[in-house]
């Protein structure tokens, strides 16, 4: 890893284009995000790919957020953080893309942007830099996620710590780091999961941590969750789980109710993905969830209002 700090004679930023990154090798980053992307669940992917890189890229944050199919409003989906540095990617959802038009303009033709010193931004980037200073940033690079000729997202580090300045090479291994992530979550379809594709809005999304990673996720791609002591153990659509630190008390207030209904003192599913319910065996009843092997127990106090609601 290449730690360089800025100087007075750096420029407050600079804008690349891949072809001028091309040369600069030496950064085997994409080999960790592929990685990743073969073996994990596409969101717990790009989580944790983005800890790795930003562990190696000296970063205090890795990031990304995407879209809407308009250009016209993004929001923050994962993020990671080095222990002590404070997360903000629940803080920007549904926000005005007119928030970052500064650097919105370069990120739609393709070129990552360097900040070297926020504190110096022309003040065109005044939205921008008010927001990164809040979230005490010094330094930030953003390279642009596009897929079949479309900007779907940004990805990018924080320096918060100190003023940084990444080379050329690793921009360049950056940029390649987005080209496998477009691949992987706007590409081909993998294990009958749907591609995500640029929303017209934005539905509120959950965020799931995990040692300094998060997630947001869609409510509806969650499955269930089990209390697990102080804790909760969410079952996500496409086969990950992730032990949360939220109690399924304040679980039960998160999801929506018109989604979710608790079927047990210890259990709360999605109705969405209930695919069976047995009545067989005695007094126990059991439901099936999604492509899950083990049923899920119903106990007594909570079996009438599922009927209702499965309408059986």
């Amino acid at each position: 890893m290449l730690e360089r700090s800025t100087s007075a004679t750096d420029p407050i930023y600079e804008a690349y284009a891949l072809g001028e990154c091309s040369e600069a090798t030496g950064f085997d980053w994409p080999y960790h995000v592929a990685r990743r992307l073969l073996q994990e669940p596409i969101d717990i992917a790009i989580t944790a790919a983005l800890a790795e890189i930003g562990t190696l890229a000296g970063a205090d944050r890795a990031w990304m957020f995407e879209y809407d199919a308009e250009l016209l409003r993004f929001r923050n989906t994962h993020e990671w953080s080095r222990q002590g540095v404070r997360s903000f990617v629940e803080d920007l959802q549904d926000t005005p893309v007119t928030m970052i038009a500064w650097l919105h303009q370069f990120l739609a033709k393709g070129r990552a942007v360097m900040i070297n010193r926020v504190a110096e931004l022309p003040r065109p980037a005044r939205p921008l830099q008010v927001e990164m200073l809040r979230q005490g940033d010094r330094s930030v690079l953003s390279v642009p996620v596009f897929h079949d000729g479309r900007l779907r997202a940004c990805i990018g580090f924080d320096a918060t710590a100190a003023e940084r300045r990444w080379s050329a090479a690793e921009i360049g291994a950056l940029f390649r780091c987005a080209e496998l992530i477009a691949l992987a979550r706007y590409g081909s379809p993998r294990d009958g999961q749907p591609l995500a594709d640029a929303a017209r809005t934005f539905a509120p999304l959950i965020y799931l941590r995990r040692q300094g990673q998060i997630v947001g996720v869609d409510p509806q791609t969650i499955l269930g969750v089990r209390s697990a002591r102080d804790y909760a153990k969410v079952w996500l659509r496409d086969g990950s789980t992730v032990l949360d630190l939220r109690p399924l008390t304040l679980w039960a207030g998160l999801l929506p109710p018109a989604l979710f209904l608790r079927i047990h003192r210890t259990a709360i599913v999605n109705l969405q993905h209930v695919s069976g319910l047995d009545r067989r065996v005695g007094d126990r009843w059991t439901i099936g969830l999604g492509q899950l092997a083990e049923p899920w127990p119903v106990s007594r106090p909570y079996r009438q209002e599922l009927r209702q609601r499965l309408g059986v």
